[in-house]
């Protein structure tokens, strides 16, 4: 079925360059077509054009956007959206004063979710997480990243993983996982942090690639958690199985992990709340995109970034 959708004051379009990056300035461009019409076929999109150069002849139904704007869906490149309960009650202890790090040294934090995610089956977690995308799904996202990260062990990641996989078999729209075992140190290995590191390089890693489970690998490279040795071990590893990297760095410190993320190619580097000189340089020279998380810093009252 054909639909033809008139009198559209502002149609966006994405970059009609073929550009693969923008960069500083080229970020302010949006191309825009005015008083235009916009032609789906069975929802796709099958033309465009202005209204004043004549509309297509052959369609089935028609609809008057009434000078309204049509632009293109939004691209969601940064989400933990399989997980199990909520930590609202660390909410209130972020409201009385305690800080990310002391919530987490409390249990909180990622290790809280971890608890409630290995118990609850795969089942269960495709239920509430289908939930959440038909959500977004409603509020414009037309694409979507999923990071795993609360299982940080191989049953659980690989449990998260399907469930993300299995998502983007039954919805419309592309969905992308992301390997995120190095999200913080289990219990178990808090005082052996080469043990989980070889655990996520030599039985997590490996098996994930082998059942095609993750498009991305990401380590949260911050003081605390995972240092920049440590990241690099797992990008090494993430490298020979052919597995890009999207990374979050920069969320509390600069720990030089910038340069090291833009010499392996990293795709993105997400956070960035704290920047140095050297590291908005570095970024700047690189095909490594800079993603922003502006609800993160509002909600933990951190600095925005840059």
């Amino acid at each position: 079925m054909s639909t033809l959708i008139t009198n559209i004051s502002a149609l966006l379009h994405i970059d009609l360059q073929g550009r693969k990056w923008k960069r500083g300035r080229e970020l302010g461009e949006f191309p825009i077509s005015r008083n235009a019409w916009l032609l789906l076929e069975d929802d796709i999109i099958k033309d465009f054009g202005n209204m004043e150069e004549g509309l297509p002849e052959n369609f089935d139904e028609k609809m008057d956007a009434g000078g309204g704007m049509i632009l293109p869906t939004w691209v969601d490149s940064h989400t933990h959206l399989v997980y199990a309960g909520t930590r609202e009650d660390e909410f209130s202890q972020r409201l009385h004063g305690l800080s990310y790090a002391e919530i987490a040294a409390r249990g909180g934090g990622i290790l809280n979710s971890v608890k409630k995610l290995r118990q609850a089956s795969e089942d269960e977690l495709y239920d509430v997480a289908a939930a959440r995308l038909e959500e977004v799904m409603q509020l414009g996202t037309g694409a979507i990243e999923i990071k795993s990260g609360y299982g940080l062990n191989t049953e659980s990641e690989i449990k998260m993983l399907k469930v993300a996989r299995r998502l983007g078999e039954n919805y419309p729209l592309p969905v992308k996982t992301t390997f995120l075992g190095a999200h913080a140190f289990p219990e178990k290995f808090k005082d052996d942090h080469q043990g989980y590191v070889r655990l996520i390089s030599e039985e997590m890693l490996p098996e994930i690639a082998a059942q095609n489970l993750a498009d991305y690998v990401d380590v949260f490279c911050e003081e605390g958690y995972f240092s920049v040795d440590e990241m690099l071990q797992i990008l090494e590893v993430a490298q020979k199985l052919n597995i890009k990297s999207k990374l979050h760095l920069n969320q509390f410190n600069s720990l030089d992990s910038i340069e090291k993320a833009t010499q392996h190619d990293a795709l993105s580097v997400d956070h960035l709340e704290v920047m140095s000189e050297k590291d908005k340089q570095l970024l700047g020279k690189s095909d490594t995109v800079a993603t922003l998380l502006p609800g993160c810093s509002l909600f933990l009252e951190i600095p925005f970034a840059p």
